[in-house]
């Protein structure tokens, strides 16, 4: 079954930061490139940003570049999105996704970022 499961969500200060972790099952993981999303309450789902399969290649959404840096382990099946600098604008469920790998969307991780 292919799966692919987010965590690492919490309740932090604003200048906190946070480390999301994506994990993939069921498919070759090292063959996807991975991307981000995130979905703020009342608001439509927006791109954090995208890792090439072998993480050489990153892209950052203009909200997060400078403050977010995403990256993989292959070795693990597993994507990061490390997040510094939070705002309370980053409060969203963050959600991760295997780019051309037709799969529904995960539960996703709450962040919550506030004083």
């Amino acid at each position: 079954q292919v799966q692919l499961v987010e965590s690492g969500g919490g309740l932090v200060q604003p200048g906190g930061s946070l480390r999301l972790s994506c994990a993939g099952s069921g498919f070759t993981f090292s063959t996807y490139g991975i991307s981000w999303y995130r979905q703020a309450p009342g608001k439509n789902r927006e791109l954090v940003g995208i890792i090439t399969s072998t993480g050489v290649g990153r892209n950052y959404g203009d909200a997060v570049k400078g403050r977010f840096t995403i990256s993989r382990d292959n070795s693990k099946n597993t994507a990061y999105l490390q997040m510094n600098s939070l705002k309370p604008e980053d409060t969203a469920v963050y959600y991760c996704k295997a780019i051309g790998l037709n799969t529904p969307w995960g539960q996703g991780t709450q962040v919550t970022v506030s004083s």
